[in-house]
């Protein structure tokens, strides 16, 4: 969409980038801004079923409010008046962290996550809470608390998860930014499933903290989840992480290292890497990445096929840690809170991925350390990977529960998901065409520290192919 004919859009249909320019010009009020978002809110939540907790009525008081301030001292930031959703896995002052269990929704938060304060310091206003999955472990979105997400897209194709609400409420105009995030893929498998855009920030890169907490966090997870965000175009993502990534010091991991990183050699080369693990990658995904590396090589970069080292060794450990983690850390909240439908997704992936033992876990986090020092110096050749996100097209929204099959196929086509949670790199995931009317993505692994450059490689990837929600809102008559 051109800026002549973006005017004449409704705002909520605006980037977050666009937004803030206006309202900061004094083009677009907040007042004007918010009620547009809350107006498709009010519209279309009652079907899609993104925003959980409705906060419209406050926002519209808080846009209003910051409409004078902006008139008194400028800006509080760099998203003052930006409509923005949180999801209800973190802690945001006076509402429940429920993560989706029925137990936990009067767990109200004595204060603000940094995420959740960080997007407030920059000016961004809070419509609503987002759902997620139960103790947001799942492919999908669905809980007994809240209900199913569904996919603006289409109803049977899952919106992912656990972040399928932000990702929901991203693609169908909601906000032009909402917070999730990724401990196997929670931020990417709604991102590759709605057609919308994200990076998984590398270990330590923003953040994470729950006031709510009784107890710390285990420490393969502290390596493996990080917080980011979902949008619909590469610039808000680029925007609202710069945001996300702002020091706490309640995050005594976190690395505050500058995001934009140090000039990189040019041309920039690529690794192509067509590894599977043994998954027959499906011939629509072959054909994705080779566009993909085609649309790189004409944006500058150098491409070529190489496979990062130690993949299979890795793989082998990855899964099978972070759920012996799960069984020690939540194996008995899961089975005393738990519905019978989670309980048994987590029977399908103990099946699947039998959890090592104690020893085995300390051992395996031990050879982490080989494995990440492996591909580093890989990195340092190939300062950027394009792989698939998943070696097939999406799935259906319950597919992980239908079957331990299902399961199966749905985790071990996406190696590339989980696999580079183990190994605390950031990775994003760009628009790369369409499968029966359906997007595809592909995803982008970067060097420590360098969202930025994935982000640039996503962007270019954006350039050729088009923002996907655009195409969404067309085929709905919306522009």
């Amino acid at each position: 969409m051109t800026s002549e004919n973006r005017t004449a859009a409704p705002l909520w249909q605006w980037s977050a980038v666009e937004l803030s320019g206006a309202i900061r010009d004094g083009r677009v009020s907040a007042a004007d801004a918010v009620a547009s978002a809350v107006g498709r809110i009010r519209a279309e939540n009652g079907h899609i079923n993104a925003i959980v907790v409705d906060q419209t009525d406050a926002a519209l008081e808080q846009a209003a409010a910051y409409d004078d301030i902006l008139k008194k001292d400028g800006p509080i930031g760099p998203l003052h008046g930006v409509p923005v959703a949180i999801k209800i896995n973190v802690d945001e002052e006076g509402t429940a962290n429920s993560n989706g269990v029925t137990a936990f929704k009067d767990l109200i938060a004595p204060a603000d996550a940094p995420v959740v304060s960080n997007l407030r310091k920059a000016g961004a206003i809070i419509v609503g809470r987002s759902n997620t999955p139960e103790f947001s472990f799942r492919a999908t979105t669905v809980n007994e608390l809240h209900g199913r997400t569904y996919n603006p897209w289409d109803d049977n194709h899952s919106p992912g998860g656990s972040s399928g609400g932000a990702s929901a409420a991203v693609a169908a105009g909601f906000c032009p930014i909402a917070h999730g995030n990724d401990i196997g893929g929670s931020l990417r498998f709604p991102a590759y499933q709605t057609g919308t855009v994200t990076v998984k920030p590398g270990q330590g890169r923003v953040p994470a903290y729950n006031p709510s907490g009784k107890e710390e966090r285990s420490l393969l997870a502290q390596l493996m989840s990080v917080q980011g965000i979902i949008a619909r175009e590469v610039r808000d993502v680029r925007l609202a992480t710069r945001v996300l990534m702002q020091p706490d010091p309640h995050d005594p991991l976190q690395v505050p290292v500058p995001f934009d990183g140090a000039p990189v050699e040019q041309p920039i080369k690529v690794a192509f890497c067509r590894e599977t693990n043994g998954y027959d990658i499906h011939p629509v995904i072959v054909s994705a990445l080779e566009s993909a590396a085609g649309e790189l090589e004409k944006a500058g970069y150098v491409v070529e096929e190489a496979a990062p080292p130690m993949i299979r060794e890795a793989a082998s450990e990855a899964l099978p840690a972070l759920y012996a983690d799960c069984e020690i850390f939540l194996g008995e909240a899961i089975k005393k809170y738990g519905s019978a439908d989670i309980q048994k997704v987590f029977g399908y992936y103990f099946e699947n991925y039998p959890p090592t033992d104690a020893v085995g876990l300390l051992k395996a986090m031990s050879r982490r350390t080989r494995y990440l020092r492996a591909w580093n110096l890989f990195l340092e050749e190939y300062p950027l990977v394009l792989t698939p996100f998943m070696m097939r097209p999406g799935f259906t929204w319950n597919e992980d529960a239908d079957s331990s099959a299902g399961t199966r196929d749905i985790f071990d086509s996406a190696l590339y998901s989980w696999l580079i949670n183990f190994l605390g790199l950031p990775a994003s995931i760009a628009p790369a065409g369409y499968h029966e009317e359906l997007p595809l993505s592909v995803q982008i692994i970067g060097r420590r520290f360098r969202e930025d450059l994935t982000l640039d490689a996503a962007e270019a990837l954006e350039r050729a192919n088009g923002i996907q929600i655009h195409e969404l809102w067309r085929r709905k008559g919306l522009r």
